[in-house]
């Protein structure tokens, strides 16, 4: 089961399912606004990809933190922080029975869709 993690006002990730829906793939959509994020799936994709991946730094969350919270970011506190600020999470997160891939940048979005079928 794919399942696709986002906010669906989001450019790419209303790229990646207008893409998704094209080839056919079936997935779930797990927007963030209305479905949340639980601190243990944070916390999970953190665990298996990283901070740094996980987290979006370009976005206009991110920018708004204060210094201190950005400086302080640990892997320990990033977990809660995204489950009270989903949008901090770089998106799309997309789960195929346990791998994960983030983001659906248009160099690697024909790699990324050939993962999923």
């Amino acid at each position: 089961m794919i399942t696709l993690y986002g906010i669906k006002n989001c450019d790419t990730v209303q790229r990646a399912r207008k893409r998704l829906d094209a080839e056919g793939i079936a997935y779930r959509f797990h927007d963030f606004k209305r479905d949340r994020l639980s601190h243990e799936l944070a916390q999970r994709w953190i665990d298996a990809l990283g901070v740094d991946a996980v987290v979006n730094r370009k976005g206009t969350t991110w920018h708004k933190l204060d210094d201190a919270k950005r400086a302080g970011l640990t892997t320990t506190d990033a977990a809660a922080l995204l489950a009270r600020e989903p949008s901090l999470v770089r998106r799309p997160v997309i789960d195929r029975d346990g791998a994960l891939s983030v983001g659906f940048a248009k160099v690697d979005e024909d790699a990324i869709v050939a993962r999923l079928r």
